[in-house]
């Protein structure tokens, strides 16, 4: 995918990635594959059932969390794509999105401290001033601080507008912050000297909603001018949740405030603002962004490796005979060789291969973006990657649920019990589907604000870009050029659908339906990438090549066809769920 497919190799005639070629990725990538297997994934199983243990005073993890999360830092791994000015390696993020899929197969539970520490570090370098970045950032990517971004509380969830968490100016500059958050992962633990929070507060004169939130640094310990680790900030938990899966991240209910400790002498959090007054939300959306393609690529990893597992287990797996066998004696066969269990594994590597190519497509967007040779590029990858972002967490998220549940079917009676992992990664990921927005939410941010608040102009946009992989299937002929036409005639229903909704002049009636239009739209946008890679494979042959061609006819034959009855709905302007009252459940 990366260099047969989306070239990564010319990446280096831009001067941000001048410095890198195949080899630095290839040594990149073996250096990830090897640290995930040698260091992640041997305590994938006890990090699930050894879940983090908080005592009333500390929370307690299992030790080879503290020791895997050590060799990545050590490894230099968390400053893969910065700048070289803050001592970053300036890898393509979609090289490095390659990377770090290798952890998230290995052990999501313990990866996420990292990747939530990097995601954290992204928005100081971005909107903290100097000395914020060099008291919070720097000890971050250095390994010894971790980061986590602090968002919901108890009766607001995703309505991030209804946060009461407040800042109170102090005579220092500081603010102290009071208020209970929910649902933080990696929010309290033992490892590293500190804990950077990102937390989501209003100031005394703040304007309602959204309008009035602000973001601050609000570290577990002090941190002194020059860098010295000071006394216990006051933050304390509550408690902490106890997941269905991804259980190696500490999730927890945080208390900033709270009188537990008394920094200075008082009570209340001491915290940082960052940059203006009332942004908060949009800078943390810098956050949110990376990590919901973050949640993307976590679910993608989650599905395929709990794909791989049941590959090999139905290639070891003997039961049954062949239909029509006329020896009962005869040996049996791996269950392989019967055709559903084929299809639940073709329906796996469908989604799982599907996904990962829709991930790696939006780093390289990432790429190209930051490294847009005019406004024009620019501006155009970045509309094509916004449209793209709800897509590339929801539909991972949704389908990676279902080839996990395949995974489970083809083990059998051995699938649900805990003498195999497919049960637990199923569990962690039917986590993805909330993580960073829910379903509902990423259907809304897709029709309402992605398509139909910019007009159209970002669809339109898209369904040019599918029309160029359009023209070279067709030039290919044969089976790719039918795929192409399958494809465009989905694309071409998808637009009439847009206008139509965009005509019902009534918002709600407009909007009751997006979760149909976001999964109609993400089976079309991976039937996009089927093709893509269905092109880049061209005449090549042998078993890998012949793999994505039958993957990739699965898909074109029995999944996009779904997108027609899901678009006849939207194209009706149902208002079944509009109807229903709450007395009649």
């Amino acid at each position: 995918m990366l260099f047969e497919w989306l070239d990564v190799e010319q990446l280096a005639e831009r001067p941000r990635f001048a410095e890198h070629d195949r080899e630095t990725y290839d040594a990149l990538l073996a250096l990830c594959e090897q640290l995930a297997t040698e260091h992640f994934a041997p305590h994938y199983r006890r990090s699930d059932t050894e879940e983090p243990v908080f005592d009333g005073e500390k929370v307690r993890l299992i030790p080879e969390i503290a020791t895997a999360l050590e060799a990545f830092a050590k490894a230099d791994l968390l400053t893969l794509t910065l700048d070289e000015e803050v001592g970053g390696q300036q890898v393509p993020h979609v090289v490095a999105s390659a990377c770090m899929a290798w952890f998230t197969a290995a052990n999501i539970g313990t990866a996420a401290y990292s990747f939530l520490t990097v995601a954290n570090a992204g928005l100081l370098l971005a909107h903290g001033t100097p000395e914020q970045v060099e008291r919070f950032v720097t000890p971050m990517l250095e390994g010894r601080f971790f980061g986590t971004m602090t968002l919901s509380e108890p009766h607001a969830g995703s309505s991030l507008g209804d946060v009461v968490t407040r800042a109170v100016p102090a005579d220092d500059g500081t603010y102290r912050i009071f208020g209970s958050k929910m649902w933080i992962s990696g929010g309290d633990h033992e490892m590293g000297d500190n804990i950077v929070h990102l937390v989501l507060a209003k100031l005394p004169d703040a304007a309602p909603g959204t309008r009035g939130i602000s973001l601050f640094v609000v570290p577990k310990h002090l941190v002194g001018e020059d860098g010295s680790i000071g006394e216990r900030n006051d933050v304390a938990l509550a408690g902490i949740n106890h997941k269905l899966g991804s259980r190696g991240t500490v999730n927890t209910a945080p208390v900033f405030g709270g009188g537990a400790f008394t920094p200075g002498g008082a009570a209340g959090a001491v915290g940082h603002l960052v940059g203006e007054p009332g942004k908060g939300l949009s800078y943390m959306f810098h956050m949110m962004n990376a990590a919901r393609l973050g949640v993307g690529m976590s679910a993608t990893t989650t599905a395929y490796t709990a794909y791989l597992k049941a590959l090999e287990y139905a290639r070891s797996r003997p039961q049954g005979r062949r239909l029509g066998a006329a020896d009962p004696s005869a040996p049996q066969v791996p269950i392989i060789e019967h055709a559903d269990v084929r299809r639940m594994l073709l329906a796996q590597k469908s989604y799982v291969e599907g996904a990962l190519a829709l991930n790696l497509y939006c780093s390289r967007l990432l790429d190209v973006q930051a490294t847009a040779r005019d406004e024009e590029e620019r501006t155009g990858t970045g509309r094509l990657l916004d449209l793209l972002t709800p897509i590339a967490k929801s539909w991972p998220s949704q389908w990676g649920q279902e080839s996990n549940s395949l995974a489970i079917q083809v083990l059998g009676g051995s699938g649900y019990t805990r003498d195999y992992d497919v049960e637990a990664h199923w569990r962690d990921q039917r986590l993805n589907p909330i993580h960073e927005g829910t379903h509902g939410i990423q259907a809304l941010d897709l029709l309402g604000r992605k398509v139909l608040g910019g007009g159209g102009a970002s669809l339109v946009a898209l369904a040019a870009r599918i029309g160029e992989t359009v023209a070279r299937a067709r030039d290919l002929g044969g089976e790719p050029a039918a795929h192409a036409d399958a494809l465009q005639s989905a694309v071409d229903r998808l637009g009439e659908v847009t206008l139509a909704l965009a005509g019902l002049g009534d918002p709600e009636r407009t909007m009751a339906n997006a979760t149909v239009y976001l999964e109609a739209a993400g089976h079309v946008v991976v039937a996009w990438m089927w093709l893509e890679q269905l092109v880049a494979v061209g005449d090549r042959t042998g078993d890998f090549y012949d793999g994505k061609r039958a993957a990739a006819r699965y898909f074109f034959r029995w999944e996009l066809p779904k997108v027609g009855p899901m678009l006849d709905l939207l194209a009706s302007g149902d208002t079944t769920t509009l109807e229903m009252r709450d007395a009649w459940f």
